[in-house]
């Protein structure tokens, strides 16, 4: 049975003030769509292990909004949104509207192989070779056709939960996957109007 994956549910310290800064970033229905926020039962503390990556038009526009700077790189720069959540803004113009456009969901394995490998089969999507040439980022997974969700390989332990978890509309067994990535199950009925 295929999954299909919904809006990343955050934990945040104040889901309207996040609301309005995604909403003015990707516009109001990709932010709907893509972004749901939910009271955090603890403060941030460490690197998310699960963020986005934008196709901005400038980054200039997303500092205007509150957003900054973390780290520049040759071609991305790493950026925090106004709760200190990392995003990477590549430099594309997103077309017309808003400022960005997400184009993946980044997510942090000392395995990434392994992880893509069994999340493949669940979403129904293409694994596919990542730049290093292994296989690591999905194609065309349910719910989230036009993004690559791209599995990152770090070394850093694994120390709280998730603050940025996946949805699904159905459970595949468990409300982890086998590297402990918690992810929420959103009913069908619940995401529809």
């Amino acid at each position: 049975m295929t999954v299909r994956l919904g809006p990343l549910v955050v934990d945040a310290a104040d889901p309207p003030a996040m609301t309005a800064f995604w909403a003015a970033v990707l516009g109001a229905e990709a932010q709907r769509r893509l972004l749901v926020f939910r009271p955090q039962n603890c403060p941030k503390t460490v690197k998310n292990r699960v963020h986005v990556d934008l196709y901005v038009r400038d980054v200039a526009s997303l500092l205007d909004l509150g957003a900054r700077v973390l780290a520049d790189h040759t071609g991305w720069t790493m950026l925090a949104d106004i709760e200190g959540n990392e995003f990477c803004a590549f430099p594309q113009d997103p077309g017309g509207g808003p400022p960005a456009r997400v184009f993946a969901v980044c997510t942090d394995s000392d395995r990434p192989e392994e992880l893509a490998a069994w999340w493949a089969p669940r979403v129904g999507a293409e694994l596919r070779d990542g730049p290093d040439g292994t296989p690591r980022w999905l194609y065309g997974s349910a719910g989230w056709e036009d993004l690559i969700w791209k599995f990152v390989r770090v070394d850093d332990d694994r120390v709280v939960p998730n603050r940025w978890q996946w949805s699904v509309d159905s459970a595949p067994g468990a409300l982890s996957d086998p590297q402990g990535n918690e992810f929420s199950v959103l009913r069908r009925s619940s995401r529809s109007g």
